[in-house]
């Protein structure tokens, strides 16, 4: 159990969804729904009224949908961190949510464990990306990058699979983590993550880190 609750604002315009999310929510005494709200312009008037850590954002909404909400969120109230919740899955759309600022991205269909996950990860200040969209977008990420970020790792002897790795580790997932998100065991991550270390030369966590940004891999 957390030392403080996490505070949250529920934003959805479907009142079923609404509360069946805080019906699944209020399950767990770590979290904390101190409002909802039917579009982002009310989601801003609350942000205004009281400091909040977390708004679970629809995003297609009316007045004002969650792309414009998420923007001035973090604008405005940049403690607060945003978690996008959509039936959309497609990777424009939830690329354009991420650069809007949302710290999280999660489908709909989300259970109560990885949506609980989700806030507690994204009020610790790590991101989240639900399942399969993390790793459809890292590979884009890496096709967007192209040459430059596959040279990058054939100058080292890296393989595919590793630049992945070298990747998350620098986007600060741990080697469980890691294991979960490409569907592999906690040892084969291991393993890639010495190999990295021997290829680059990198005596460290924080070196590899170095090595990512100076290469365009994050």
């Amino acid at each position: 159990m957390l030392e403080e609750k996490i505070s949250l604002i529920i934003a959805e315009d479907h009142v079923v969804l609404r509360q069946g999310l805080r019906a699944l929510l209020e399950k767990d005494t770590d979290l904390e729904i101190v409002g909802e709200a039917e579009n982002g312009r009310e989601v801003l008037h609350l942000l205004a009224e009281k400091q909040v850590d977390i708004v679970l954002m629809d995003v297609n909404m009316p007045v004002m949908d969650g792309f414009e909400a998420t923007a001035e969120i973090r604008k405005n109230f940049p403690e607060t961190k945003v978690i996008a919740l959509s039936m959309h899955s497609n990777l424009p759309f939830v690329q354009k949510m991420l650069d809007s600022g949302a710290a999280g991205y999660l489908p709909k269909t989300a259970n109560s464990n990885e949506l609980s996950a989700a806030i507690k990860l994204v009020a610790s200040g790590t991101r989240y990306i639900s399942g399969n969209l993390s790793i459809q977008l890292l590979e884009q990420s890496i096709m967007k990058e192209g040459q430059y970020v596959q040279k990058a790792g054939a100058d080292k002897g890296l393989s595919k699979r590793e630049l992945e790795v070298l990747a998350l580790v620098a986007e600060g997932y741990t080697n469980v983590e890691i294991a979960d998100k490409l569907f592999t065991s906690k040892r084969t991550v291991e393993t890639h993550r010495q190999n990295i270390l021997e290829k680059t030369q990198a005596k460290n966590t924080a070196s590899l880190i170095k090595y990512a940004v100076e290469n365009g891999i994050i």
